[in-house]
């Protein structure tokens, strides 16, 4: 029996536009295509003079920048398929563009919406309290409203995308269409002991993440670029490996072994998402550890607290993206009756195996977005990594020498684990050893975040500091 997802049923939609008459096709297309081009130089003109002229280097004309961006794609989402559809007999969108300009949609007007009510706290500010508006607008303050205006949107975009996506899934097929997550390929007499090890290995992951963040969010003296990234990525790593470990214990533990089809979706994309999330933030610690080791005397200048927010924010911003792209299209395929993963999570390569449609869009898109999230970062590291030896080589002294490798190594071996898994799984010849795949699986989505506290934070002399500090307070709170 054929089990097929919301694509076998929804193809294409017919944009009806705004009139059916054919003589008012081409007026209707020279006035839209006149709003739109007056619409994209404006709101360029606009970008330019205040990136160009210092006098406009204000709050207001900040946020003015970040609204004409935002109405530029805004716009562009929408008129050039309605000025195609003009010109067309075809009238027609399919389903994963439906789905895709409906996020975007919602993602761009939900920005203007949230510049908007920035800009106006903006003249609050400046007319009922003109005496503080410097302080209050502060530019650490404006990155924090531009990045909060771009990131909430996203989310909310989300939100409504995959509730019209589970509308277009008809009832009778979404009912009882699971797969089956076969797991670790261990024996059964074998499930007591892994399941104590990878439980063993979870909770020191969630423990040891998030003593670093709170380390790092009580002593002052880590309030630095490297140790900012560095909560960010502990953070991502709690998340990353409680998309995949909790429903595998789970299925150790009751030998239910079937994940419903929303919840593989979910999973995939929650997985995607974070392991580019840690790919991006990675590249932005080796930045980091560029500047200051190579440009030590800018370096308070270069990692300025604005550009640190916006590498983060940019991350979460692409990351998003990425996930969102390789979740809409593999929300498109087909899946027949082989519906078995040998897996111990909905990897998106063996859901692309077991579909019956055509996967090669998926194909090249994972090596063009693996592009963008994965091997670009990962060639920005080793670029970063060599102009480090090359400053290194130039250290006379041993005593920089050791406080550089001291520095960076601990990073450098992080970059090596993770990269080098995913890269030797996605991107080279696949393996035709499933054990193989899922050995290299466990290794960058259970053991590295694991391992991360360890290599990042307990070698590292200022994290001890902060933790004997934090210890120390318990041991002899203030009277």
């Amino acid at each position: 029996m054929e089990r097929v997802n919301q694509t076998s049923s929804v193809s294409e939609f017919i944009l009806v536009g705004l009139s059916a008459r054919p003589e008012d096709q081409t007026p209707l297309f020279v006035l839209f295509l006149t709003i739109y081009l007056v619409t994209i130089t404006g709101n360029l003109l606009i970008v330019l003079a205040i990136h160009s002229d210092p006098q406009l280097q204000t709050p207001m004309y900040f946020f003015l920048s970040f609204l004409s961006f935002t109405d530029i794609w805004f716009t562009t989402t929408i008129v050039p398929k309605m000025l195609v559809n003009f010109l067309s007999e075809r009238k027609t969108i399919s389903y994963a563009g439906c789905l895709t300009q409906m996020y975007f949609i919602y993602a761009f007007g939900n920005s203007d919406s949230c510049l908007l009510a920035v800009m106006a706290f903006d003249r609050y500010v400046a007319i009922c309290d003109p005496f503080h508006y410097v302080t209050t607008m502060s530019h650490r303050r404006c990155v924090l409203l531009v990045a909060f205006s771009c990131s909430l949107p996203h989310l909310h975009s989300l939100l409504h995308s995959l509730l019209l996506l589970k509308l277009m899934r008809p009832e009778n097929q979404s009912n009882g269409f699971e797969f089956l997550l076969l797991g670790l390929p261990i024996r059964p007499e074998q499930q007591g002991v892994i399941f104590a090890l990878f439980l063993g290995m979870y909770l020191t992951t969630v423990l040891g993440n998030l003593l670093i963040i709170l380390l790092i969010r009580l002593d002052s003296r880590l309030h630095t670029p490297m140790y900012f990234f560095l909560s960010h990525l502990a953070f991502t790593d709690i998340a990353f490996s409680s998309v995949t470990v909790p429903k595998m214990l789970l299925n150790m533990h009751t030998q239910h072994l079937a994940i419903p089809y929303k919840g593989c979706i979910s999973q995939t994309y929650f997985f995607i998402f974070f392991a580019d999330l840690d790919s991006f933030l990675i590249t932005s610690m080796a930045y980091d550890r560029y500047v200051a080791i190579c440009h030590p005397l800018h370096y308070t200048t270069i990692m300025s607290q604005s550009l640190c927010i916006m590498l983060v924010a940019g991350s979460w911003v692409i990351a998003y993206a990425c996930a969102l792209l390789h979740t809409l299209l593999l929300a498109r395929l087909s899946f027949c009756d082989h519906h078995i993963i040998p897996h111990f999570f909905c990897d998106l390569g063996v859901l692309l195996k077991l579909s019956c449609s055509d996967t090669s869009l998926n194909q090249l898109v994972i090596f063009t977005a693996g592009l963008t999230a994965i091997l670009l970062p990962f060639l920005c590291v080793l670029a970063s990594y060599v102009r480090i030896g090359i400053a290194i080589l130039r250290v006379p002294s041993t005593q920089g020498v050791c406080k550089a490798l001291s520095t960076c190594g601990s990073h450098l071996s992080v970059v090596t684990l993770y990269y080098g898994t995913i890269i030797g799984l996605y991107f080279l010849p696949s393996s035709s050893n499933t054990n193989d795949n899922i050995i290299a699986s466990v290794i960058y989505t259970v053991v590295t975040p694991m391992l991360n506290p360890f290599i990042y934070s307990l070698r590292n002399k200022d994290m001890k500091g902060a933790l004997r500090k934090l210890l120390r307070n318990k041991s002899h709170p203030p009277k």
